[in-house]
């Protein structure tokens, strides 16, 4: 069934959306005390909990809403991130333009998207004059102009490190998610899924690419990323579209089709939610050994340090997750009070595993490789790009979860660390964002603010 979205109210929308899943056989599920209800952890360098008791969440306002931005200085002096004993972390390409997602095709060809957040006009004018533009030197927002490029890395000796560099695409609309499937090459940007017809020996594309969904751009500048994945089968795609504002404060009406995780055919027909109220799903994976679709979630901002903790969570179908009317599980927020939806409310599903307050968390990627200690073996990895509505910096850093029969078995635990370099000053050498497992084993971290990718490898 097709829902004609334009016309329709988001929350009727929601409501007609997860009523046509319940009758599939495929409705709600029952909140789980999750992994979370029971973990709570801290990292060393952050005196504030960031992986929080979610059964004890702080109180809306309990602390004030801050502005803290971070600025960042770039890597020098040999500086790269720290990983564990036992892990050798190496540059793998620099001097790209923002950075932002990696994708690795079956072929072992290595496609980084390098895009970010436009700023145009009165806007750009004073971004530069706050000191947020592209340059390394400055504050990490990155706004400004976006490369709108895919660059392809070939390892043609499959030794971990590239020996050609190609401009695969250009001229796209913030490109973000990737995908080579059959003979196809798509393309998540921030306004549509494109697709290209996909050669594996060919270093590049030129003809214009086919846009299959349209996709609602604008609003809310963080969230223009469009993330996209195939189902196991292959015959499916998940589309990832953020909300457009940080609590439907423009309006309820300018957020149809957002917060949402979409599914779509492989030629973008037969249109359908397969989740909502996700605020802004970013990474995408499939726990091994399970046919659940997990997913990192940027919560809301402006109700305190604590408030609301980011998550990654295995997606039920048809399942609604809060946004923007209530946060992990049943939690209202305030800001809704008087246009609250008390029927989405009830239907609110809490997270799987809360992963720190506004940590950015984007990256989520489980690693199916033998390379790494057998601790690591089908465990999920997640990109924390940082924080700037917190007192203390929180994030910047990539954390693993242990997996255990598709669930998370163990508390969050430091993977890549060292993107701080003084808290006081708020300084860091980079951001860490898009995640890749290569053939090797190693794994790529990209860090968009410094216009690296960094390998993380074993030691032999």
């Amino acid at each position: 069934m097709f829902l004609k979205y334009e016309k329709a109210s988001f929350s009727l929308f929601v409501l007609l959306s997860l009523l046509m899943f319940s009758s599939c056989g495929d409705g709600v599920s029952k909140d789980k005390k999750s992994v979370a209800d029971t973990t709570a952890t801290r990292t060393a360098t952050n005196t504030n909990a960031e992986y929080q008791d979610t059964s004890a969440l702080p109180p809306p306002f309990a602390t004030k809403s801050v502005r803290n931005s971070s600025r960042v200085i770039g890597w020098s002096n040999g500086n790269t991130p720290v990983a564990p004993s036992g892990f050798t972390v190496s540059k793998f390409a620099d001097s790209l333009d923002n950075p932002r997602w990696i994708y690795v095709a079956s072929n072992g060809d290595i496609f980084v998207a390098e895009s970010g957040t436009e700023v145009k006009g009165a806007k750009k004018i004073a971004a530069k004059i706050s000191g947020q533009g592209r340059s390394q030197n400055t504050k990490s927002k990155n706004v400004g102009e976006s490369a709108n490029r895919i660059t392809m890395f070939r390892d043609n000796d499959k030794n971990g490190m590239p020996e050609k560099r190609y401009v695969y695409l250009k001229d796209l609309t913030q490109p973000f998610g990737m995908l080579a499937l059959n003979d196809k090459f798509y393309v998540a940007c921030t306004d549509g899924l494109l697709e290209f017809p996909y050669n594996d020996t060919a270093t590049g594309i030129s003809v214009k690419g086919k846009k299959i969904v349209t996709l609602p751009a604008g609003g809310y500048n963080n969230h223009w990323t469009r993330n996209v994945i195939p189902n196991k089968a292959g015959n499916k795609l998940y589309i990832t579209v953020g909300s457009g504002s940080n609590v439907a404060e423009h309006g309820i009406e300018n957020e149809i089709r957002r917060a949402n995780i979409l599914e779509v055919n492989l030629d973008g027909s037969g249109e359908k939610i397969y989740a909502a109220g996700l605020r802004n799903p970013v990474g995408l994976d499939w726990a091994p050994g399970t046919n659940t679709l997990w997913t990192a979630v940027n919560e809301r901002d402006q109700l305190g340090d604590d408030l609301v903790p980011d998550y990654i969570t295995g997606v039920k179908e048809g399942a609604f997750y809060g946004w923007p009317y209530a946060y992990f599980g049943k939690n209202e927020d305030p800001r809704m009070k008087e246009k609250q939806n008390m029927e989405l409310v009830k239907k609110t599903i809490k997270p799987d595993l809360p992963v720190g307050s506004h940590t950015a968390s984007l990256g989520l990627i489980f690693y199916n490789k033998n390379a790494f200690p057998s601790k690591y073996r089908g465990g999920a990895f997640v990109s924390q790009h940082g924080s700037w509505n917190r007192s203390v910096l929180s994030g910047y850093k990539v954390i693993f979860v242990p997996f255990s029969n598709g669930k998370p078995s163990g508390k969050p635990e430091d993977f890549l660390t060292g993107f701080i370099s003084q808290s006081g000053k708020n300084e860091v050498y980079g951001r860490p964002v898009g995640l890749a497992v290569l053939d090797d084993g190693s794994l790529l971290v990209s860090d968009d603010a410094s216009n690296t990718i960094w390998r993380i490898s074993a030691t032999k």
